[in-house]
């Protein structure tokens, strides 16, 4: 039962940090426009490809017999997580170019591409860099042995928080503003940063 951990932190923690990320809010854009099916397996077949990369790659460094550079990685990972965490309450800059990549995606949709495939490569391209990949990579090192939870965590927290935004939109964004949500995300980083480093010393 020790890989349920691993799926549960992976989960927990890509699901509060999608929510009003830029990801989603494109996801969103889609929803007048094919069925919430397919949506849903775009974003599970993108999370899957960009997600799966980073944990993949997190794992395969994360299970070097180097005790130095895990321990250095392992660090890096949690203090990294207080990082996230604390950006999270710091003002955040408006996104000029959230518009255009929208309307690239669109372009892309009507261009013959199907709506599956463009949301899989919104998200790959999205994810790319973002707090969550990086999470991802930092979990993959964290938790080396346990590639499959960890990725099956990321896809059904990408695919659960969608569900919910699709389902409860404009709830979401008129109750709940995206400095909130931001916020929420923020503590969970700090919480899972401070958790790491305390077992790591202790």
């Amino acid at each position: 039962m020790e890989f349920i951990y691993p799926f549960f932190i992976a989960f927990l923690l890509i699901f509060i940090s999608e929510l009003g990320d830029k990801t989603q809010l494109l996801v969103l854009s889609f929803s007048n426009k094919t069925k919430p099916f397919m949506i849903l397996l775009g974003v599970a077949l993108g999370t899957f490809l960009s997600h799966g990369i980073a944990i993949l790659f997190g794992s395969s460094i994360g299970l070097l017999e180097n005790e130095c550079l895990h321990t250095a990685l392992q660090i890096a990972t949690y203090a990294t997580f207080l990082l996230f965490g604390i950006f999270a309450f710091l003002p955040k800059k408006e996104e000029k170019g959230t518009s255009k990549k929208e309307s690239f995606f669109s372009k892309l949709s009507f261009a013959g591409f199907g709506y599956v495939f463009v949301i899989a490569f919104s998200i790959i391209v999205g994810e790319l860099g973002d707090k969550t990949f990086l999470a991802s990579l930092g979990l993959g090192i964290s938790y080396p042995s346990y590639k499959i939870s960890l990725i099956l965590g990321a896809i059904l927290g990408m695919v659960a928080c969608d569900s919910i935004a699709l389902a409860f939109g404009k709830l979401l964004t008129r109750y709940i503003s995206e400095k909130a949500m931001q916020r929420l995300s923020g503590i969970l980083f700090l919480i899972f940063g401070l958790i790491g480093l305390i077992r790591f010393f202790l």
